[in-house]
């Protein structure tokens, strides 16, 4: 069973952004997987370093949006991108170096945070990426 499943509710209504988002929901879901069945840290760091550079990716896509069509609120919506990426980062280096292993509450982090941003902070901006002819 995924710990994440993709529905409706999450969708932003542009094309784009939503598949880049269940990439996002299915690497937290195949970490999660990989977890549940005590995989190699080896496997699992690669699993994490894939998830943290497709979210850099992700996170550049919308920015340039943001900065394209002049959105009020993307210097707030950077920073929660910003710490998003430095708190994965402190935890794959911490994860590299056998200092933590990998938890249901690191897990639970990575669902809570990826479904309230979409959910409150993605959605903001979803109208107006639509009528600055995003779809």
């Amino acid at each position: 069973m995924p710990l994440i499943n993709w529905e409706e509710s999450l969708s932003v209504k542009v094309s784009e952004i939503d598949n880049q988002h269940k990439k996002l929901v299915g690497l937290i879901n195949t970490l999660h997987d990989a977890m549940k069945e005590r995989k190699a840290n080896e496997a699992l760091g690669g699993i994490i370093d894939e998830l943290v550079n497709y979210a850099l990716n992700h996170f550049q896509t919308e920015e340039r949006y943001f900065d394209k069509f002049g959105y009020l609120k993307a210097t707030a919506h950077k920073k929660e991108h910003k710490d998003f990426i430095n708190r994965v980062a402190a935890f794959k280096d911490d994860f590299a170096r056998n200092r933590i292993m990998l938890s249901m509450e690191i897990m639970e982090f990575l669902k809570g945070w990826l479904i309230n941003h979409i959910k409150k902070v993605d959605m903001a901006y979803s109208d107006f990426f639509i009528e600055n002819g995003l779809k």
